[in-house]
């Protein structure tokens, strides 16, 4: 036998792993740890292992606080605050891994959270503040009971499916939620003055035929100038 066949046969035989292979030992079991921070939705930082690590929580993603190209999206605070409150009321945070990688492209450690025995990244997505993604198997051990989870939410448009083609399988769309949110203002017939705050802070109203008017993504709907007025809007003519 060649040395170099012998030794690769020694490594294996002894259990040995390369330089830079991701363990994944004792992936069923839970580690107690101390959270440091929560980040937003779906990241928070631990101590773990003496060192304080950032975690990404697996199978599921929640709108972004920060996110370098969109900024803030809707319901990011939300997600945010909800992950902080579940995590803050218990006693105990527990993390598991699953059989894959353990770290994400941006160095993350990946893991299951558990806030006192339940699972976080269910809870969030049974209150519609999370959708099922970043499916990557082999870390797919609980995907079929998250898709559960998160198909009630969905099913009673409760959070981020309250608002129409805002959750895609791409992640979260802000223009479709400030459609939705325009239109489900109630505008009868009599209410349809425009009201709109401009970049620079100022208060606007656009009247129906205005040039102005059809472009106008309206913050507020006034039934009179008068109503519009006293909220502090002007004229899109002044």
């Amino acid at each position: 036998m060649k040395p170099f066949t012998l030794l690769i046969s020694l490594l294996l035989l002894s259990g040995c792993t390369f330089p830079g292979a991701t363990d994944t030992a004792d992936t069923d079991g839970r580690v107690a740890v101390e959270i440091t921070e929560v980040i937003d939705g779906d990241t928070v930082k631990i101590i773990y292992e003496g060192q304080e690590t950032t975690v990404r929580y697996l199978l599921v993603d929640t709108p972004e606080t920060n996110h370098p190209r969109f900024g803030e999206q809707p319901l990011g605070q939300e997600a945010t605050e909800r992950n902080r409150e579940l995590i803050e009321q218990a006693e105990q945070i527990e993390i598991e891994f699953d059989d894959g990688d353990r770290f994400d492209d941006y160095d993350r450690l990946l893991a299951y959270f558990y806030a006192d025995g339940e699972s976080v990244q269910e809870q969030l997505l049974e209150e519609g503040f999370a959708r099922v993604a970043y499916v990557f198997p082999p870390n797919t051990r609980y995907v079929d009971q998250f898709r559960e989870a998160e198909a009630e939410a969905k099913d009673a448009e409760i959070g981020i499916w309250e608002f129409e083609n805002y959750s895609t399988d791409r992640g979260f769309n802000a223009d479709a939620y400030q459609q939705t949110e325009a239109t489900s203002i109630d505008t009868d017939d009599d209410c349809r003055i425009k009201g709109n705050i401009n970049r620079s802070g100022n208060k606007i109203y656009h009247m129906p035929g205005a040039p102005s008017y059809e472009g106008t993504n309206p913050e507020e709907w006034f039934c009179t100038e008068q109503q519009a007025r006293d909220a502090g809007f002007r004229s899109s003519g002044q």
